[in-house]
């Protein structure tokens, strides 16, 4: 499989501002290298604005075309200034809420809190999207909760999922495939 190609978002008015130092954006990708042999082709560090989460999301999409991943880290929260879940909501052109069910299930014995993040999930283009929390440590176990369904998941967007490994898939397929011939 060719690497996961992954852009990150940090979405911080303190950390954009230069007064506090992101950790959760290099942990992420750190992981990202390590766990799911990946390579972080942009990062980006916005303040907890609307409109610039969402422009940034799209210029990613965008400047990146084979961009397969974005994590956005920080703003999922219950906080007035949490807005990263309405302005990802704002680009998504189809939503993907198993992916934050699963990650919330899976967080759910190391931590109850996790059920307080709003994040989301879906897909611009052939790119998904993934809200994270901001901590450094909520960020990277969410991130984990997915390791095992992750590169799947990349790998349908790409089209390069034709058998799933079910054997009445294989079936379905190579009828498809001969009555094209046909």
């Amino acid at each position: 499989m060719t690497p996961i190609r992954v852009g990150l978002v940090t979405v911080s008015d303190r950390c954009s501002r230069g007064e506090t130092v992101d950790t959760s954006g290099p942990a992420l990708a750190a992981m990202v290298e390590a766990v799911f042999d990946g390579r972080v082709l942009a990062t980006a560090c916005v303040p907890d604005q609307k409109r610039t989460i969402t422009m940034q999301i799209r210029n990613m999409v965008t400047d990146y075309p084979y961009m397969d991943l974005i994590l956005t880290t920080g703003g999922t929260g219950l906080s007035p200034r949490d807005v990263t879940p309405e302005a990802t909501e704002e680009v998504l052109e189809r939503r993907h809420p198993g992916l934050m069910e699963l990650i919330r299930l899976r967080c759910y014995e190391k931590t109850p809190r996790t059920y307080l993040s709003r994040g989301v999930a879906g897909t611009l283009r052939h790119t998904l999207i993934i809200n994270l929390p901001g901590s450094e440590r909520g960020a990277t176990e969410c991130l984990a909760a997915l390791e095992d369904v992750l590169p799947h998941a990349i790998e349908t967007l790409r089209g390069e999922v034709v058998d799933d490994g079910r054997p009445e898939v294989a079936v379905v397929i190579e009828d498809l495939m001969e009555r094209k011939t046909v």
